[in-house]
């Protein structure tokens, strides 16, 4: 246990505070449309808490998710989440619960097609 200024050993930052960045492009299995991506969103959203870890960290990933970077950046770090991945598909939470978030709820596939 160190004092409150310190950090993990080898990280000058620390692992809290790891910058957020944007997934890295993607491509669904098949052209998906817009509607589409966001009724698996919603999907994803309406069950993640049943995966556990705490409603609380999945609201604020979930704004995160849906912010530019430099404000997901600031959501992560006030809800106290630990990012694992810079992309955001594993962060956890100060009480070690893991949360994994698909790279369609944190960006849009490079074969998105225009809805009919």
């Amino acid at each position: 246990m160190g004092c409150a200024g310190s950090t993990p050993k080898g990280s000058p930052e620390g692992e809290a505070t790891k910058k957020v960045r944007k997934p890295k492009p993607w491509k669904h299995p098949q052209p998906i449309t817009i509607g589409q991506l966001r009724q698996m969103r919603d999907e994803f959203w309406d069950t993640a808490p049943h995966y556990g870890g705490q409603k609380e960290i999945w609201d604020a990933l979930r704004a995160a998710a849906e912010a530019d970077v430099s404000l997901a950046q600031a959501i992560v770090e006030s809800a106290g989440v630990i990012v694992s991945n810079a992309d955001l598909t594993l962060c956890y939470d100060e009480r070690g619960a893991k949360y994994e978030l698909p790279k369609y709820v944190l960006s849009e596939p490079t074969n998105l097609v225009q809805d009919s």
